[in-house]
């Protein structure tokens, strides 16, 4: 009976102990991680290779055909070429625009555009007609 207790008492006193233990952190050759746990563990991302936040501006330029202006809804519709900066190819696309903006040009002009790019959605600022 002795003995019986004995295991019990050794088993309750293992588990409590091993209860009270952090895990481990796996060592990064086993994981197939380069970052140190220290970083992982502090929410240091400054390693990784992000892309930018959604909301950060990307200036661009364009050259197009003016489709459509509607001044109530302040907007403009271009048939535009392709825009590198966005990484679109040629399409036709609705933008904000100014009533300046959009009172410089004309339905049926080709013209030369400065846009501003907030994640999909762009707003032209500056519109000109080409030569």
């Amino acid at each position: 009976m002795k003995h019986v207790r004995l295991t019990i008492a050794l088993g309750f006193a293992a588990l409590t102990a091993a209860c009270g233990k952090k895990a481990e952190t796996p060592v990064a050759a086993e994981t197939n991680q380069t970052a140190p746990a220290a970083a992982a563990k502090s929410g240091d991302m400054g390693n990784m290779g992000m892309a930018p936040a959604a909301t950060a501006p990307i200036m661009a330029k364009g050259h197009g055909t003016v489709t459509a202006i509607d001044k109530a809804a302040g907007t403009i519709t271009l048939d535009h070429g392709p825009i590198p900066e966005a990484k679109w190819p040629a399409m036709t696309m609705t933008f904000k625009a100014a009533p300046a903006v959009a009172g410089a040009a004309k339905v049926g002009e080709k013209v030369d555009f400065d846009l501003t790019l907030t994640g999909s959605a762009g707003e032209v600022t500056a519109i000109a007609k080409q030569p």
